[in-house]
């Protein structure tokens, strides 16, 4: 009988969490969300596998997400395998000719296919693509000394749309053209916010290694401006690798994305926990 309660319990308190996340399933159905996805999420086969449920999920309830994924580390195997040396100019690596053959190898034929096949293996219908597909993305050299690194100046929505209006989830591998036809190799959070910006969608999500925007004081802070944003990163409040995270998020808000947030792609269900919870997850950014 002790079981049976116990287990009455859990049922109970399941049932009352899928009731108090009703408002947040009605307030997204229809709504956009990018994610972007990198970091350990990506390493782990478990992190994947919830990854894909969560993403599955969103799709099930009608919101139309948009994965767009990094790969770095995947590069980087590759290239030393492939015996391809790499220069560096202020620790960026330089993307010649060799390399951006490489990186779109990785991109679109290993990383994006696995994520692809992970949340197709949960019930979802995820198609791969990279920014060159349909001319989706468009790009200028990022800085002459970097080789083929390049920043968004344009993206086609046209395809992600057709493709939403389908049923389906494009996984995007961040890669673009140049006008002239090159290949570009693009920053994985930079096409997101683009992609983001381009779609004004609800939500950005930038899935990282670490639970959000921290404040003076080491505690992750829930909400900040775009003015808060600016004066943290002034008083080195917002250093490292977090400089470049708060950058695209601004960029994608002024480009009309809704709202951004940071958080920590290493917890399990953390964007269903941004989503459909009161007290969301990570930091959340808007202007």
């Amino acid at each position: 009988m002790k079981k049976q309660t116990a287990m009455n319990q859990d049922w109970i308190a399941t049932a009352r969490t899928l009731s108090e996340a009703l408002p947040y399933l009605q307030r997204y159905t229809g709504a956009t969300v990018v994610i972007k996805l990198g970091g350990h999420a990506m390493g782990s086969d478990e992190g994947m596998a919830g990854f894909a449920r969560d993403v599955t999920l969103m799709r099930q309830v009608g919101i139309n997400p948009v994965v767009v994924h990094g790969g770095g580390p995947m590069i980087n195997e590759m290239l030393e395998k492939l015996g391809v040396t790499s220069e560096f100019v202020d620790g960026k690596r330089v993307t010649d000719a060799a390399t951006v053959k490489v990186v779109e190898m990785v991109l679109s034929g290993q990383v994006g296919k696995r994520i692809v096949q992970a949340i197709n293996e949960e019930g979802g219908r995820a198609v791969g693509l990279s920014g060159k597909d349909a001319n989706m993305i468009t790009c200028t050299p990022s800085d002459p000394a970097l080789g083929l690194v390049g920043d968004p100046v344009a993206v086609n929505t046209d395809l992600i749309r057709q493709l939403f209006d389908a049923g389906m989830i494009p996984v995007v591998a961040p890669l673009g053209t140049g006008k002239d036809g090159q290949t570009y190799n693009i920053n994985g959070d930079t096409a997101a916010g683009a992609v983001a910006a381009a779609l004004k969608a609800d939500r950005l999500l930038l899935l990282t290694d670490v639970s959000g925007v921290k404040g003076a004081s080491g505690d992750v802070l829930t909400e900040l401006s775009a003015d808060d944003i600016a004066a943290m990163t002034a008083d080195g409040t917002i250093a490292g690798g977090m400089i470049p995270k708060t950058e695209t998020a601004l960029a994608a808000l002024r480009g009309g994305t809704r709202a951004v947030v940071i958080l920590d792609g290493r917890a399990p269900n953390a964007c269903l926990l941004e989503l459909f919870t009161e007290h969301g997850a990570g930091s959340i950014i808007r202007l």
